[in-house]
């Protein structure tokens, strides 16, 4: 593996300190106006997988706690190459300045994986980003405090732009009657006067909340799976507030604790949606698992479904030691499957990272009605929209954002898929696997090592650089191979984000038993189907019976598209059936 040797970082410094841990105050630079901090933290995205900020935290490379005014290769436990041992280097503003523009150059021989950074902003930014002081000891806790699962400290930059520390998520609730039943009644917002509400928050987001006695019985409110209990209020008027942190995500409950109180209605639903922490990780794996669907729904009536998602803007890994800028659903390429029953009426709340720069949406193709949703759920960073729409024709579906430019969201990963299941559901398997393929535009030719910067000239000239499935170059061969055994039955949920190619979907040396043709599950399959065509934002359902053991590929059959990345792997185990395939090398009849 390569080790990356310098500036690439990915989280907030702890402060600027000289190698005996003197504080020692950045150098400035001289060569122009100074960096935005703020903004620097944007640019620092781009090499977060290879560094930590955590002090003596080495990933991929040495630990950057510090940086500012160090002497390079100074940083313990951390096998520099020689050349970076050799060089002698004292990272001021300058020499930092000349070594994120071509680390080759200046240090000839180094094993930072990085092309540079060519715009002189970018450099100021990330520099001045580097050399901001650590915050302040004894500042406001509540909101700076870091969560328990990370020791890294946080910049005080501007309200919102760290991906933990989110925008605070503030409910009140009123204690009272309704339908004869005792409930929390909500106050202001998307939820007043509903009761027992469902309140939500982003893993790791600071929720606030007041409890109001409505009715001058004694209560309190208690959220147990996150450790926050509020103290009781008495009589009516009496109010009470509590602060803590969603410290994991999840399908919560929160209740009063009076005996009898939950009994006789009092007590609701908290919905934690996952985020991912500041990447400390090499190559953060942004890839979606392809086993990771929910399982069937089978027999039941329709009724409401609840989706959260989450849109994060996030460096991930695309192939060995290079990553991208992805945009995504949940921290994932692709978005989370959806599956609900033909009937059902889904409710979609969607939330966009306070960290990240862009509006984000979300369009159904399974919805009727303007933007398939996204006509309603234009997001700003930091905010939260909903909107409801039936599921009226079965199928599988596409979902993908549809904030302009269209295009350049969607190939950046913001696409998945929504499976309307009919009313009798679908035939039993053995297993289910849920497939997509995109494209990606980098400005860089295919195979650079490095963070890679998006093209919009590329993607408007149709020209991508990768082609993936599940995000990334090995997504489903290398980080999470299909795996199944003779005599099950697979299904497999194709769809294409696209945004520009169609795909001629295809398994080597095996035969779709089924094919629901174009996600449509309200026509009889086809059947014995070697190849199947799905175009962008298409989708198809595939299914066979697997008769002898071995690896199967998974291609386009494009096949020069598996040059740029797009394969994956069936792993299929099991005793050998030579009556179907006999892969023995058998000699031949002549001399």
């Amino acid at each position: 593996m390569v080790k990356s040797e310098a500036i690439a970082a990915s989280a907030p410094v702890q402060g600027i300190a000289t190698p005996d841990n003197e504080p020692k105050k950045a150098v400035a630079d001289t060569t122009g106006p100074q960096g935005d901090a703020v903004a620097g933290r944007q640019v620092f995205k781009k090499c977060q997988a290879c560094h930590s900020l955590e002090p003596g935290k080495t990933v991929l490379g040495p630990s950057l706690s510090g940086i500012v005014g160090r002497k390079s290769g100074a940083e313990p436990d951390f096998n520099y190459s020689p050349a970076m041992k050799q060089a002698a280097l004292t990272w001021d503003a300058a020499t930092l300045d000349a070594y994120l523009m071509d680390p080759q150059k200046i240090v000839p021989g180094n094993r930072m994986p990085f092309p540079g950074l060519k715009t002189d902003q970018d450099r100021k930014d990330l520099i001045a980003f580097l050399a901001a002081p650590a915050s302040p000891a004894g500042a406001s806790t509540s909101k700076a405090a870091a969560p328990a699962a990370s020791a890294t400290a946080t910049p005080q930059t501007k309200p919102g732009s760290d991906p933990v520390y989110l925008t605070d998520a503030k409910y009140t609730l009123r204690t009272g009657i309704a339908e004869g039943k005792m409930v929390f009644l909500g106050v202001g917002g998307s939820i007043d006067g509903k009761a027992n509400p469902v309140l939500t928050a982003a893993e790791g987001q600071i929720v606030q909340l007041t409890l109001i006695n409505g009715e001058g019985t004694e209560h309190d409110i208690v959220f147990p799976d996150q450790g926050a209990k509020s103290p009781r209020v008495n009589g009516k008027g009496a109010s009470t507030t509590i602060v803590f942190r969603a410290t994991k995500s999840g399908d919560f409950i929160y209740f009063c604790s009076v005996p009898g109180h939950q009994l006789a209605g009092m007590q609701g639903q908290f919905l934690v949606t996952p985020i991912l922490a500041p990447q400390t990780l090499v190559e953060a794996d942004i890839s979606r698992d392809p086993t990771d669907l929910p399982p069937p729904i089978g027999k039941r009536d329709p009724t409401t479904v609840r989706l959260d998602l989450f849109t994060a803007e996030q460096e991930g890994r695309l192939a060995e030691a290079t990553t991208f800028g992805y945009w995504t659903f949940n921290g994932k390429v692709p978005g989370p499957f959806v599956r609900v029953r033909v009937g059902d009426t889904v409710d979609v709340h969607l939330k966009n990272s306070a960290d990240s720069n862009m509006i984000h949406s979300v369009d159904f193709h399974a919805a009727t009605g303007p933007g398939g949703g996204a006509a309603a759920l234009q997001v700003d960073p930091g905010a939260e929209k909903s909107m409801t729409f039936k599921a009226l024709i079965p199928g599988l579906y596409v979902y993908h954002c549809a904030t302009p430019m269209v295009a350049e969201h969607i190939a950046n990963g913001m696409y998945g898929m929504i499976l309307v299941e009919p009313e009798a559901g679908l035939s039993p398997v053995d297993h289910e696997f849920y497939v997509m393929q995109g494209e990606i535009y980098t400005e860089a030719a295919f195979g650079q090592h490095g963070s890679q910067e998006f093209s919009v000239e590329k993607l408007l000239n149709e020209r991508p650089e990768y082609f993936v499935f599940n995000g990334s170059v090995g997504a489903i061969s290398k980080l999470h191979p299909l795996h199944a055994k003779v005599g099950e039955t697979v299904r497999l949920f194709f769809g294409v984000g696209g945004p520009n190619f169609t795909s001629s979907f295809h398994v080597i040396g095996e035969i779709f038993d089924k094919v629901y043709n174009l996600g449509g599950l309200t026509n009889p399959p086809l059947e014995g189907i070697q190849t199947v065509t799905v175009a962008p934002g298409g989708a198809v359902i595939t299914e066979f019976k697997l008769h002898v053991p071995g690896n199967y590929t998974i291609v386009d059959h494009a096949l020069a598209r598996m040059e740029r990345g797009l394969v994956g792997l069936l792993i299929v185990e099991g005793t050998p059936n030579p009556d179907i395939y006999n892969g023995t090398v058998m000699p031949g009849m002549g001399h």
